[in-house]
């Protein structure tokens, strides 16, 4: 019966060196998953700006002409009701819905834009524009 007892639990030693163990495990493996988030998260908004850039390709092809700043990317998801309206708008419209980038915000679109014929971009994880953490059509090959 002594027996039994003495062996019926674990000791407090025995669960702090479980729990030390843990802790260093943690410590070696927390650093590169953090990391890599940030990672993950400009190269998810790098792709969509890229295919973002592929709608609004489409909706030139359609309407001979980038969206206006004023109609901005929504003019991707329904037809423009700002002038100028595309004659040939596609039923349904480009895509079906707007993407959000990582951080939870909207994507930015410029016509013209000051990088390009236009501009698709995140303001990056500090949500501040004109900042050195903006992904943009200009620099979205340096996520990718």
């Amino acid at each position: 019966m002594r027996k039994m007892r003495r062996h019926a639990g674990f000791t407090l030693i025995e669960v702090m060196i479980v729990l030390v163990i843990i802790g260093i495990i943690a410590s070696m493996v927390l650093p590169n998953v953090i990391g890599n988030q940030e990672i993950a998260q400009k190269k998810k908004a790098a792709v969509d700006i890229q295919q973002l850039e592929g709608a609004i390709a489409m909706y030139k092809m359609q309407a001979n002409r980038y969206p206006s700043t004023e109609q901005g990317l929504e003019a991707l998801v329904e037809a423009p009701t700002i002038e100028p309206i595309p004659k040939n708008y596609p039923k349904g419209g480009i895509i079906q819905r707007l993407p959000e980038d990582p951080w939870g915000n909207p994507y930015q679109f410029m016509s013209p834009g000051e990088m390009g014929e236009y501009d698709i971009y995140s303001n990056g994880p500090d949500g501040e524009p004109g900042t050195d953490d903006d992904i943009g059509t200009w620099n979205v090959n340096e996520y990718l």
